[in-house]
């Protein structure tokens, strides 16, 4: 290997001055910045926090992922989805400290050490941007959806409201939670939020094993066509992409745990993303198999709209995945309010403060509503980004940034394993989004802009 994993040579929290060239006031401006700002976390912040970003609202998708994959490939798709994406967040965190004396507390700053300067950075920004907004627009659609699921559960007799308005409260809260300053200061939120996606999954499974199966369930694809089962299937392999989506701000998280040469912060790092794995498994697996037991290929695209009853379950369920997805926005936000505020301070020369982090993060929250009121395609949202954006920075582009800095011998097992995640996760990415992009036009032609 051509470089050795190692830690940070310079305990946290020390303030003598920079010897890196940089002034007092850059310096000042760098810790500002929200990823920068606190490194005091502890193993467990990172295990919720992994949680929160990972087992998002998709997780009530995957029963219907299922019924389009059938029994064989869905179970083989989920198991590999898992194995090789624990295998690359451990290479991220291995990788966030491999230099001596440095961090690398941003994916793109990894990026850039593995092919450059300019193109790490072309290659890693515009597909994390695209990966971080998205879910956040996603997350506004979900966030939107599920409160107008609890409204019309809870109240059946009253008038209907139009989702866009509930889209829009679901934003409100973000105007007031996105001016938290950085990741440690949203930790409440985020552990609130892996508490809640750990049981909306539980109900999700347990209700369905108490319903039972259906009388006739029937588990062929759900699909007649045989066009209708290749994009089915692949629409199907973008959802799964989507469940697996923590990569994007793992450098992040882990940037705000302490590091020095005795206790570097991969080892917390990984005890906390271990525990998040479980986490993962518990709620995405029973949810999966146990689904598309009791429903067959009649399950609706969320499981929890197929269950409809008890009427208080669903409600509550559906409550809990407002208070969760309020959470896994604000981890996806953080590493996109800090590339903007980074543009606005170092570049802009702005200075920093309350007044430039209200304006630029009240204007980032204000377009991802905008965007998800205008395109409410939820199950097409899910399959599109999932192939699109996440497979690159989440089952392939690790293994390609290992490859380029420790370059293991070839042939060799490691050699091998990474080429192995390369292939699955570029025609995870090629594949994939074809089958979201029919489902977003399909909706297309029927849909009226602002119903």
């Amino acid at each position: 290997m051509a470089v050795q994993p190692s830690m940070e040579t310079q305990a946290p929290g020390n303030s003598s001055p920079p010897k890196d060239g940089r002034s007092a006031q850059e310096k000042a401006a760098e810790d500002w910045l929200p990823i920068n700002a606190s490194r005091n976390a502890k193993w467990w912040y990172s295990a919720f926090h992994n949680v929160t970003a990972m087992v998002g609202a998709g997780v009530l998708g995957l029963p219907y992922a299922m019924s389009e994959l059938g029994w064989g490939a869905g179970i083989t798709v989920l198991i590999l989805s898992w194995v090789i994406t624990l295998y690359t967040l451990w290479q991220m965190v291995e990788m966030h400290e491999m230099v001596p004396g440095r961090r690398f507390d941003r994916y793109h700053e990894l990026g850039q050490y593995a092919f450059g300067d300019k193109l790490g950075l072309w290659i890693v920004v515009p597909q994390q941007l695209v990966v971080e907004v998205g879910v956040n627009i996603v997350y506004m659609v979900t966030g939107g959806t599920s409160l107008k699921k609890f409204h019309d559960t809870v109240c059946e007799d009253c008038k209907s409201i139009k989702l866009t308005y509930f889209i829009m409260i679901f934003a409100s809260v973000h105007f007031v939670l996105s001016q938290l300053p950085n990741f440690n200061s949203i930790s409440g939120v985020s552990l609130a939020a892996a508490v809640m996606s750990l049981s909306y999954s539980t109900i999700a499974w347990g209700a369905s094993v108490d319903k039972g199966k259906l009388d006739d369930v029937d588990y062929s694809l759900r699909a007649t066509t045989t066009p209708g089962k290749v994009f089915g299937f692949l629409g199907a392999l973008g959802t799964v992409a989507f469940a697996y989506a923590g990569h994007n701000v793992v450098l992040e998280i882990q940037a705000t745990i302490p590091s020095t040469p005795e206790k570097p912060s991969k080892k917390p790092m990984w005890r906390g993303v271990v525990v998040a794995y479980i986490v993962v498994a518990v709620c995405y697996f029973p949810v999966s198999l146990v689904g598309y037991w009791a429903f067959g290929n009649r399950v609706d695209s969320d499981i929890l709209v197929t269950l409809s009853r008890p009427k208080w379950l669903i409600a509550l369920a559906n409550m809990m995945v407002v208070i969760h997805v309020i959470g896994s926005y604000q981890i996806y936000a953080m590493p996109v309010f800090d590339m903007i505020e980074t543009v606005l301070v170092k570049r802009l020369k702005f200075p920093p403060g309350l007044t430039l982090r209200l304006i630029a993060r009240t204007v980032y929250v204000a377009f991802t509503m905008f965007i998800a009121i205008t395109f409410p395609f939820f199950d097409g949202l899910l399959s599109f980004f999932g192939g699109f954006a996440f497979a690159p920075t989440t089952y392939f582009l690790p293994c390609i940034m290992w490859l380029a800095i420790y370059k293991p011998k070839r042939f060799s097992l490691s050699w091998f394993t990474n080429w192995i995640c390369i292939v699955l996760g570029v025609l995870l990415m090629v594949l994939a989004p074809i089958g979201g992009l029919r489902n977003i036009i399909l909706n297309a032609k029927t849909y009226k802009f602002y119903q």
